[in-house]
């Protein structure tokens, strides 16, 4: 995806309402490249049963792409050289992020470091310590640059180089008071964001952030954290990804260790040194750290529906999600077959994503 046309087809199919990962993924697969998926939304939207998406304003999207080179930033899209691979690999992955800073830092084996955000003072030196045994030994520290433990992994870990991933757009600021961290970070390591510039951070951007961090990294150490945090939203998208989640255990006098005890009650490994975290991580097989092309979209896939499928599949779903594997084993169809139909019913503004693979009609 080198052709300045196909980036900016791209970045319009992006931002359009109703283009989420999965089906930016899903349209590039079936037609090849994002022009050819924008002129197929308008049939694939009728066979749905509704109207294309509103594709975004060309002259919209150009401004965005001389803003985020105003900033200094630059975009990594899906299939470039620099997407980290590991990343690529979830189904969710983000088809362009916007970077600051150097990525070169995707190359190395990353390894993610989150906690609580009101964490004590003696779980934030753990942190800044042990992350900066990990950046020495050749390890990037990703984290999120929130308040506590993320802060403390950044500042161990800067020296060496770290990445830094933001729920705003890259010029916003969360929270105000790491304005300075978050500047060194895009100097010294990689800031990263997925939102376009100006993009407040909003409550439902911090999980989307979350998969990132997860998704670019090895394994995720979890530092002090509370249950049904956003540490432990990371640790599960870890664990989903098929990557080591680990925790450093807590007294179970402070709460803000019991999140971290949960995980290693339920299988995470315990972890108290970065010797520790370097051993769960190594051997790496050397496919697992090459973060450099990571694959645009998969294989072209076309596969039509029949009206009968249609109807079969449509009547299967209802407002309650469902695991999209159980609808192909229900339906009979083949996979690319039922896939279609839900990208078809996605587009017409017909179903809504969940998180796990799930799917539902809206309404």
């Amino acid at each position: 995806m080198r052709d300045t046309g196909e980036r900016l087809a791209a970045l319009r199919l992006i931002r359009s309402a109703r283009i989420g990962p999965v089906t930016f993924r899903q349209l590039i697969a079936r037609y090849g490249d994002a022009a050819a998926a924008i002129a197929a939304l308008p049939g694939l939207a009728a066979r749905g049963g509704g109207r294309a998406p509103t594709l975004a304003d060309e002259a919209q999207v150009r401004r965005e792409i001389a803003t985020v080179r105003a900033l200094g930033g630059r975009y990594l899209l899906i299939g470039d050289a620099g997407y980290p691979s590991l990343l690529a690999e979830i189904d969710t992955a983000p088809p362009a992020l916007i970077v600051r800073g150097d990525a070169g830092l995707l190359a190395r084996p990353c390894v993610a470091m989150v906690g609580a955000r009101n964490a004590s003072a003696a779980a934030c030196r753990f942190a800044r310590e042990q992350a900066d045994e990990l950046g020495a030994a050749g390890f990037t520290v990703v984290s999120g640059l929130a308040r506590g433990i993320d802060t403390a992994a950044h500042q161990g870990s800067i020296a060496h180089g770290t990445v830094g991933v933001i729920a705003s757009g890259i010029d916003v600021t969360f929270p105000p008071e790491n304005a300075g961290l978050q500047e060194d970070v895009a100097v010294r390591g990689l800031l990263v964001a997925e939102q376009p510039p100006g993009t407040q951070p909003l409550a439902r951007h911090f999980p989307s952030r979350n998969r990132i961090i997860a998704g670019m990294a090895l394994g995720t150490v979890v530092v002090e954290a509370a249950p049904r945090s956003g540490s432990l939203i990371t640790a599960r998208l870890a664990g989903e990804a098929g990557r080591e989640v680990m925790a450093v255990p807590g007294s179970p006098l402070d709460p803000r260790a019991q999140g971290c005890n949960l995980l290693i009650r339920d299988g995470a490994t315990l972890v108290q040194s970065a010797a520790d975290v370097a051993e769960m991580l190594r051997p790496i097989d050397p496919r697992a750290v090459r973060s450099t092309g990571g694959g645009y979209a998969g294989e072209r896939v076309a596969a039509d529906a029949g009206d009968g499928d249609r109807r079969r599949i449509t009547g299967l779903l209802g407002p309650v999600p469902v695991i999209v594997d159980e609808l192909i084993r229900q339906a009979d169809c083949a996979p690319a077959v039922v896939q279609t139909v839900l990208l078809e019913l996605e587009l017409a503004g017909r179903l809504e994503r969940h998180a796990g693979g799930r799917v539902g009609l809206i309404g």
